[in-house]
């Protein structure tokens, strides 16, 4: 498993000090005084702040494509919810974007790409992606956030994995079953093949560049991961994820398979520094069979529905599983927009007295 040593002359984070490392020291493999804490889409919804900042805008890509308010409701976790991590707002669907495949975002309906890719005469539609050019307002962001976080915690750049930004070039939008995607693997497997090396390169260049930009840590998010049977995962997936691995550099990378827990033998064969396990998958199973890799995860995001005396006495249970090292926590997924902002500051605040 790939290495990143932590930065030259880092401090030791402490709740007292100035410059919060927890997060790169964790994902290097040492020992910390407790595990690090933040939680995906914690720059969203569940934050009237962020409403705020909403409210005054056409829809949600003028927020991603405007690099001063993607910072600002970038840093606002940091401030109103202690997280020890940043991570740029933004969305996966950039990428296809980037390719020459241009999304909507429809209020309570979803993303939507009103042109698919179905056919081999479609693939002329897309262009290899130039990050400065293409996606030069998520990089802008990515060094505006950098500058304004000031060392005090890291940031984290992601980028949705070639299978999932994959679903959506070809279904067109969101789906329960990626029935299309599916079957373009089985009836047109040279054109699947085609289309996924393009979105890994992509994903490449730009993950490489969001690093040059600022990014001291990364995640690959592979949403739609457990969409795949073991035959599909093994052809169409895991090769695109170990090339990523072996070619974005300067950055620990996080690799999440949502729904894949029963995969997890297949991605610890990968190169990364930390696995993210979805709240489906035993603890214990995950640090047996994947033994060498730091965890990410992995509480129900459903429990923070609950009083903050659940709440906290299930962050503890899922400490005491974890056990010390190797963890960064997390949610199993994404906070649910209508969950209170108290219930997810009480979870946040459980794991730092883990280090009391």
């Amino acid at each position: 498993m790939a290495r990143v040593e932590p930065e030259q002359n880092s401090i030791f984070a402490t709740e007292m000090g100035e410059k919060n490392t927890l997060l790169l020291q964790a994902l290097a493999g040492e020992m910390t005084p407790r595990p690090p804490v933040w939680v995906m889409r914690q720059a969203g919804r569940i934050l009237p702040e962020y409403r705020a900042v909403r409210s005054r805008l056409s829809g949600f890509k003028e927020l991603v494509e405007t690099p001063e308010l993607a910072c600002e409701v970038t840093l606002q976790p940091v401030d109103l919810l202690g997280v020890d991590a940043a991570i740029l707002f933004s969305d996966i669907l950039v990428v296809p974007e980037a390719m020459g495949l241009p999304y909507e975002l429809i209020e309570k309906v979803g993303p939507r790409f009103p042109e698919t890719i179905g056919s081999a005469a479609d693939l002329k539609r897309l262009h290899p992606v130039e990050p400065e050019e293409h996606l030069k307002y998520v990089l802008d962001a990515m060094r505006m956030t950098r500058r304004a976080l000031d060392e005090r915690v890291p940031l984290i750049g992601f980028a949705g994995a070639p299978w999932t930004i994959f679903c959506y070039m070809i279904e067109g939008g969101g789906s329960k079953e990626w029935s299309r995607a599916r079957r373009m693997l089985r009836s047109e497997p040279a054109l699947a093949e085609d289309l996924l090396d393009r979105i890994t390169e992509a994903t490449i260049a730009y993950l490489n560049a969001q690093v040059e930009a600022g990014a001291q840590a990364l995640q690959l998010f592979d949403s739609w991961a457990g969409a795949l049977d073991a035959t599909l995962f093994e052809r169409y997936s895991l090769p695109r994820l170990r090339r990523i691995c072996e070619e974005v550099k300067g950055a620990p990378l996080i690799v999440f398979a949502k729904g894949a827990g029963w995969q997890l033998d297949r991605l610890a064969t990968l190169p990364c520094q930390a696995l993210g396990i979805d709240w489906h998958t035993p603890v214990a199973e995950a640090r047996r069979r994947a033994p060498e890799h730091v965890l990410q995860g992995n509480l129900d995001p459903s429990t923070l529905y609950g009083t903050e005396t659940e709440v906290r006495a299930a962050t503890q249970r899922m400490l005491k599983d974890f056990g010390r090292g190797k963890h960064v926590v997390n949610l199993g997924h994404g906070v649910y927009p209508d969950i209170d902002p108290d219930r997810v500051r009480a979870f946040i605040d459980e794991v730092k007295r883990s280090g009391d």
